[in-house]
């Protein structure tokens, strides 16, 4: 469901623009219509009113809470989100508020190290489907900050991302700094991302310095080479005085050499934004491995001291083996287990 005809719904029950704003931020806040000085009974007219147990039901069936992992890193959990089609994506749970979303069942990228990219682009979520992974997490604990990093490429759902977004930076009260779009880089993204009325942060899924890994990791991402990708992501940047983040997958003995060492601070020197290095989530039969621990402090220890801000973080849900896409992937394989089992 798009979040403009769940507008048009409302309008045609009789609500005003505030009317609407009310409804939805009910929705997306998780909170009760009769919360706030005015109750809903005295203040919405008749036949939304009467509608309201209705639309409720079926902006809470948009996305349903299947399975959660807790982490043993506090406040973290990786959820297996069911949607009203029966396909399913995952959303991830992070310290201090955040809160990771899917954009799309599935991925066209084919990322040659991510679970997602193996079973290809399913298809678009909604836009109301994304917001309503958002709501659907607030119903566990506070959500102050959305990255849209999950199962997809927000680029390749741009409109439905951008209507989200919206969404959430006005009736979810999320500042617009706190809503950050992920890419591989699409010039679509550079040309149109700074036109809406928020304007999100961007992160830059980089993963190398070298144009050819590039290529070979993420093979159907745009050709543009890392050089111009972050000469187009600074822009954003500045105009937007947000620093861009820049997204790195370690992946052992492929992009943690001193090589790339050296090419990152060419690269990354004085430019407006921070290095993510986010040591890999092994995932069963692909052949990439998750470096040592001592080898990812240490680069981030020699790119401090060579004026790169760069900082480690962890890939949430580790010790569930939850690298984005397996918990989809498991639950699909257990579902066609017990198919298979019956019909034996």
């Amino acid at each position: 469901m798009q979040i403009e005809f769940i507008r048009q719904r409302l309008r045609a029950l009789g609500a005003k623009p505030e009317h609407e704003q009310r409804v939805l931020r009910d929705w997306l806040q998780g909170r009760s219509h009769d919360q706030g000085r005015r109750r809903a009974q005295d203040y919405l007219p008749l036949m939304l009113r009467e509608a309201l147990p209705r639309i409720d039901a079926e902006l809470r069936g948009m996305a349903r809470l299947v399975a959660s992992h807790p982490t043993e890193e506090e406040g973290s959990a990786r959820l297996l989100v069911g949607l009203d089609d029966g396909q399913t994506v995952e959303s991830v749970l992070l310290p201090r508020g955040g809160l990771c979303v899917s954009t799309q069942v599935g991925c066209a990228v084919g990322c040659q190290f991510c679970m997602t990219g193996r079973s290809g682009l399913i298809r678009q979520l909604t836009s109301g489907e994304i917001a309503a992974q958002v709501a659907l997490a607030r119903t566990q604990r506070a959500v102050k900050k959305v990255v849209f990093m999950g199962m997809g490429e927000p680029s390749h759902n741009f409109g439905n991302v951008m209507e989200a977004i919206e969404l959430l930076g006005t009736e979810g009260n999320i500042g617009h700094k706190s809503l950050v779009f992920s890419t591989v880089g699409d010039l679509r993204v550079f040309e149109r991302l700074g036109q809406g009325a928020v304007k999100p942060a961007l992160a830059l899924s980089l993963h190398t310095t070298k144009a050819d890994l590039r290529e070979r990791l993420l093979p159907r991402a745009p050709r543009l080479t890392p050089q111009e990708l972050v000469d187009l992501a600074e822009d954003y940047g500045r105009a937007t005085a947000y620093p861009v983040q820049y997204q790195w997958t370690l992946l052992d003995g492929i992009n943690d050499g001193d090589d790339e060492i050296e090419g990152i601070v060419q690269l990354f020197k004085g430019r407006y934004g921070v290095l993510n290095l986010i040591p890999y989530n092994s995932v069963p039969d692909l052949p990439f491995r998750r470096p040592a621990t001592e080898r990812a402090r240490e680069m981030v220890r020699i790119l401090h001291r060579r004026g790169i801000l760069a900082k480690l973080r962890d890939s949430a849900a580790q010790d569930v083996d939850g690298g984005c896409g397996q918990l989809r992937a498991r639950a699909i394989g257990t579902q066609a287990s017990i198919i298979r089992i019956r019909a034996a």
